[in-house]
């Protein structure tokens, strides 16, 4: 109950659990809070390592990390990370890596170097790590920027903290925002009111869903859309409850919206829809999601283009969403000879997309050639591997003389000549014969095509393992924080950082937890 239900420590001394315990169990001594807490260091320890022993099992993936920052209610800073593989079964898996409590300031340096510390605590090689995800804030970015200059991990922004810039931006109108700002206090007055409230369930059981009103909060614009939503679905009722004289004073008729307003909104759910759509779906952790960025900007782009709106404010939405679009994530939809281009890559590793019909036909030839460098350098970090059976074959090798190796020996000009141009050989027809195959439909599962296909395509589905990882969006170290937040509320704000750690990494962790203490 303490990690599954996140039940306060201090629940084994309160007289009704007690009372409880007495009434089943009348013979039985309930421990004390120390043993618990004791009991749960314990389980810290051994579900540590062996989420430690899961990071380092030999898996052919990489690890992508998602990291964010968060505060609680007793004023005290966490790092939130989370660690992302695909396993040799081809199932997507998280883990909850740490949610660390900070003292010093977030600069970028500091949490950089904080993030190498979680990565050394579980020993996970860093160049195991092959990109981190995180959201816009300017230290998060700079750290980011750190690790990938020092230990080549890709920076990968947080889709969803984007589209919520992105939307920010294009509301900023001041017809638009004054139409929210009237349904948010409309909502407001419904949730505060109880005689309001009541009525409009009353007035509900006119052929409208007995559905509540919704309130939006500042940092997710998706729930503005839910709110927007919601609101014109209870448009009549809403208004009849309104011209309730019995509900509604005559001095506070203003609170409904007007003609132009509600016509306003409904446009404007229209506009949002697709962004809704993209954010849910880039939410997940369950399937691959950073391969689709690349194809779903592109259809947001044209899906906003083409829109055809009737008033001034939803055109002004309209420019400013597209040239928001296009400027946040240009990096994301165009190939450059100088960036990683993990994004753009991992939409090519992806059958789903492999096609590649967001960029121009010589930046997919350039996609193409940096895929096949990727086979090549992954080829060869498996020929190097050591190997048993090349013991006995250098053993029966004579030594070459310094002449042969100027001259070239024997061995060279007869069938060891082509090896490397064989092994090159290989790769480049496993790679054309990859991009060459049918284009998988986007309702299919990308990592069931991969598990059916990795004997045809070893070294892409090496590759595929390592980029197909890396989450979309931050959410799930942001999730972290939910888990977190229910064990620092006010009545257990005495709570100490390292137990908040602790008792976090278990409830998250908890399919690795030992079922027993010795």
């Amino acid at each position: 109950m303490l990690v599954t239900d996140m039940r306060p420590l201090s629940m084994v001394e309160d007289d009704g659990f007690r009372t409880m315990i007495h009434t089943f169990y009348p013979g039985y001594t309930l421990p004390s809070r120390t043993h618990f807490t004791r009991l749960m260091e314990r389980k810290y320890e051994q579900t540590f390592n062996a989420v430690k022993t899961a990071l380092n099992n030999g898996n052919n993936s990489k690890l992508a990390l998602t990291t964010d920052v968060w505060t609680s209610v007793a004023i005290q800073a966490y790092l939130g990370v989370t660690c992302h593989y695909i396993t040799d079964d081809w199932e997507m898996k998280s883990i909850c890596l740490t949610t660390m409590p900070l003292q010093d300031r977030h600069t970028g340096s500091n949490i950089a170097e904080w993030l190498e510390e979680v990565v050394a605590r579980f020993e996970i090689p860093p160049s195991n790590i092959i990109a981190v995800v995180h959201d816009n804030g300017a230290n998060v970015v700079a750290a980011a920027r750190i690790l990938e200059e020092k230990n080549g991990w890709s920076s990968v922004r947080c889709t969803g903290h984007t589209l919520q810039l992105v939307i920010n931006a294009a509301l900023k109108h001041p017809s638009i925002e004054k139409a929210i700002g009237a349904a948010r206090c409309l909502v407001e007055h419904f949730k505060k009111s109880e005689l309001a409230s009541g009525k409009l369930r009353a007035k509900q059981q006119m052929a409208t869903p007995e559905h509540s009103l919704v309130q939006d909060v500042s940092t997710r614009w998706n729930s503005t859309f839910y709110m927007v939503s919601r609101l014109i679905e209870q448009r009549w009722p809403v208004t009849a409850t309104l011209s309730d004289i019995s509900v509604t004073q005559k001095g506070k008729r203003y609170l409904d919206l007007k003609p132009e307003q509600w016509i306003l909104l409904e446009e404007l759910l229209k506009a949002l829809k697709p962004f809704e759509c993209a954010t849910v779906f880039m939410s997940a952790e369950k399937y691959t999601t950073i391969s689709a960025i690349p194809p779903l900007v592109k259809g947001l782009l044209m899906s906003t283009e083409s829109a055809a709106y009737e008033s001034g404010p939803l055109h002004a939405f309209q420019v400013t969403a597209t040239n928001q679009l296009q400027g946040r994530w240009k990096r994301e939809t165009t190939f450059s000879d100088t960036a990683a281009n993990t994004v753009i890559l991992a939409s090519a590793f992806d059958p789903r997309f492999r096609k590649l019909k967001f960029l121009s036909p010589e930046e997919i030839l350039c996609v193409q050639n940096k895929v096949q460098r990727l086979a090549l350098g992954e080829m060869e970090r498996n020929l190097q591997q050591p190997d048993t059976s090349s013991d006995t074959a250098s053993a029966s090798t004579p030594p070459t003389t310094l002449l042969d190796s100027l001259l070239g020996s024997s061995s060279e000009e007869g069938d060891g000549s082509s090896g490397d141009d064989d092994v090159n050989t290989k790769v480049r027809e496993e790679v054309l014969r990859y991009f060459e195959e049918k284009k998988l439909s986007k309702e299919e599962n990308p990592l069931q095509w991969w598990k059916n296909n990795m004997d045809k395509y070893p070294i892409m589905a090496r590759l595929a393992k390592s980029y197909l990882c890396i989450p979309g969006t931050s959410t799930p170290s942001e999730r972290l924080f939910s888990a977190a937040g229910n064990m620092t509320s006010k009545k257990r704000a005495s709570l100490s950082k390292e137990h908040v750690d602790m008792l976090t990494f278990l409830h998250c962790n908890a399919k690795f937890m030992p079922k027993t203490v010795n």
